[in-house]
């Protein structure tokens, strides 16, 4: 099928679309401090599932039964200057978990209105306008094309402790990606859970981390990032990558403790604990705020991850679900009626 951000048909009648996207786990950011020259640089990974699915019809107004679709639809419709839209979101993402829910939902909506006039979605261009893309660039990078990528970050100069006006950024370009052997899998651990931060709260909680932020461990991430991560990426080496992304996430923690109440907040820190001790699993962690809580395995060893996944929601009196999806290695695709 289409990739969202490739040339218009050469039939631009209006027509049915229907695009539908991966979830995607953030593992943490290089750098918070200000001292630093570049802000940022999140560090993440595109799902093939849980997806978020989206059918536009184009119309002279904008409709949609999803409040959050609407909205989105209404940017989308004025970015590209069309007359309407009828939304309908067929698949949702659970909001504000740390799997990625708003941008994925807001690029979708994007590209399904663009498509539906014949148009050129141009994500990565319109995703500030979407209210996308702020901090970290990897929900639009996998929203394009999938993957475990690291992206650039912002200028320092242009981010301090007050971001700049909704829309007044450019997405931090990716600086690399890999797309991750097929037979890894991640678990996926989404507790019934107070939502992680989001809006105006998590901008807050940022800006108090940003501003006491320590740079020497930036410092020490970079030297995970570039000596582990990247090259058990490039090579597939399933346990060196876990034990980066591990690391990275816990030094990401040690910025965010105050802010939430531990290097993993509650009951994220629980599940984290509970799952090291599973000899099958890497990588442990906490997607964005959480509540998600992910590590990394492979097919032979997923059903036993699962296994001890679901004992750890039970001995802790949690509700949750439990996920096994492998890594994407495409970005969004696009569905005409018909095809």
């Amino acid at each position: 099928m289409p990739n969202p951000t490739a040339d218009a048909s050469s039939d631009p009648a209006p027509e049915t679309v229907t695009v539908s996207a991966g979830a995607r786990l953030h593992v943490g950011f290089q750098n918070l401090s200000l001292a630093r020259e570049r802000l940022y640089g999140g560090i993440g990974v595109g799902l093939e599932e849980p997806r978020v699915t989206v059918t536009a019809d184009p119309t002279e107004t904008v409709a949609s039964d999803d409040p959050l679709g609407r909205e989105y639809a209404a940017r989308a419709v004025e970015i590209l200057d069309v007359p309407g839209v009828d939304l309908a979101v067929e698949e949702r993402l659970p909001r504000h978990v740390g799997l990625g829910s708003g941008t994925q939902l807001a690029l979708a909506v994007l590209a399904a209105t663009a498509r539906a006039y014949g148009l050129e979605p141009r994500a990565r261009e319109h995703a500030p306008a979407m209210g996308r893309g702020g901090r970290s660039g990897v929900g639009v990078a996998t929203f394009e094309a999938g993957g475990f990528v690291v992206d650039a970050g912002h200028p320092t100069n242009r981010f301090t402790t007050e971001p700049p006006a909704e829309g007044d950024w450019t997405v931090p370009p990716v600086v690399a990606r890999h797309d991750l052997p097929a037979d890894w899998s991640f678990l996926v651990v989404v507790p019934d859970a107070e939502p992680g931060r989001c809006g105006e709260s998590e901008d807050r909680s940022m800006r108090a981390v940003v501003e006491r932020a320590d740079p020497a461990v930036a410092d020490e991430i970079a030297g995970v990032v570039t000596r582990k991560l990247l090259p058990a990426a490039a090579e597939g080496r399933l346990e060196a990558f876990g034990e980066a992304i591990a690391e990275i996430g816990r030094k990401n923690g040690a910025w965010y403790a105050d802010a939430q109440g531990g290097v993993f907040r509650p009951p994220a820190g629980e599940l984290v604990e509970a799952l090291e001790d599973c000899p099958v699993l890497s990588g442990i962690g906490q997607s964005s705020w959480g509540p998600v809580v992910y590590g990394v395995t492979d097919s032979r060893h997923a059903e036993e991850a699962a296994a001890a996944a679901e004992d750890a929601l039970e001995m802790r009196g949690l509700e949750g679900e439990v996920l096994l999806p492998r890594a994407a290695t495409d970005g969004a695709t696009v569905r005409t009626r018909g095809e």
